[in-house]
């Protein structure tokens, strides 16, 4: 297959539960009924973003997999024949919780899995409290596609994991996000931050040569404690070619459902072009293992 087409689908929370997945499924038919083979959905895409607080009674949010959510969007990928690639609060036993992307093949089945491996612990993204950092490493997932090298929100400010993933042989990087602003920032502190954002995951791209798909939620959130302002999600969710090319990209605010058709054979051409895999010095870069060079 020389070509794919993929969407990024960028969403604002509805209130509850059903709407939310009922909005999602509608917006992946509309994809899916303009040819994306493969779909990519938000962080935490089925709920609002509830780590604005450190709450035990969230907890009750978490579903083991197999469980609902991979039962729902399983049977809606086998319906369209689509790879789609989810994202849930993931109960992997009393007391262990992870935030976990998971992959539906075009057949529903589960092709694979993601566990966050990097953990923010910052106001309003209290991470930690839920997550436990992820143990299945930087592996990409195997598809009727190819190979999707799934990472999540905070991950994509990390070179390492979206190097690694290419060096497992990943044919595209993909982020389910959740990002945005402290309402109280001034626009030149959202403008700067916003570009940073974009700017590391072009990178990704212009590093590794490969697309890759940013998709990121929208609208306000309240913080649920009420002492907060909540958060102002950026949106921003683009889709990049190999250069770091943006080949789509959506407003800040709106939902969106980005569509693009991605010529693969690009990778191996622009690898030609720039061999960094050919130059890089793997016998001088063993202090990367190291928390800091003292």
């Amino acid at each position: 297959m020389s070509t794919l087409t993929a969407a990024v689908i960028q969403q604002r929370w509805t209130g509850d539960r059903a709407s939310m997945v009922a909005a999602t499924a509608a917006a992946v038919r509309r994809a899916a009924a303009k040819g994306a083979r493969l779909v990519v959905l938000q962080e935490l895409h089925t709920g609002p973003y509830f780590c604005q607080v450190e709450d035990p009674a969230l907890f009750d949010l978490a579903e083991p997999i197999p469980g609902p959510s991979t039962a729902e969007f399983g049977a809606l990928a086998k319906e369209l024949g689509i790879v789609l690639v989810t994202s849930l609060f993931e109960l992997r036993a009393p007391g262990l919780h992870h935030n976990t992307a998971v992959v539906h093949d075009s057949d529903g089945r589960i092709a694979g899995r993601y566990r966050k491996m990097h953990i923010p612990d910052d106001p309003a993204y209290y991470e930690k409290f839920y997550f436990t950092p992820g143990d299945l490493g930087f592996t990409p997932v195997e598809t009727s596609l190819g190979k999707i090298g799934v990472l999540v929100c905070w991950d994509q400010w990390y070179p390492e994991a979206a190097r690694l993933m290419a060096m497992a042989g990943a044919d595209l990087l993909v982020y389910p996000t959740a990002i945005g602003w402290n309402p109280a920032d001034d626009a030149a502190e959202k403008a700067r931050q916003r570009d940073a954002w974009v700017t590391i995951q072009r990178a990704h791209a212009v590093a590794n040569g490969l697309p890759v798909l940013v998709a990121n939620r929208t609208g306000h959130e309240a913080d649920p404690s009420g002492t907060g302002p909540g958060l102002e999600f950026w949106g921003t969710s683009f889709i990049a070619g190999p250069q770091g090319e943006i080949l789509a990209e959506a407003p800040v605010s709106g939902e969106s459902e980005l569509i693009v058709t991605i010529d693969r054979a690009r990778t191996a051409q622009v690898r030609r072009w720039w061999p960094y895999f050919r130059d890089r010095r793997i016998d001088a870069y063993g202090d990367l293992t190291r928390r800091w060079i003292d």
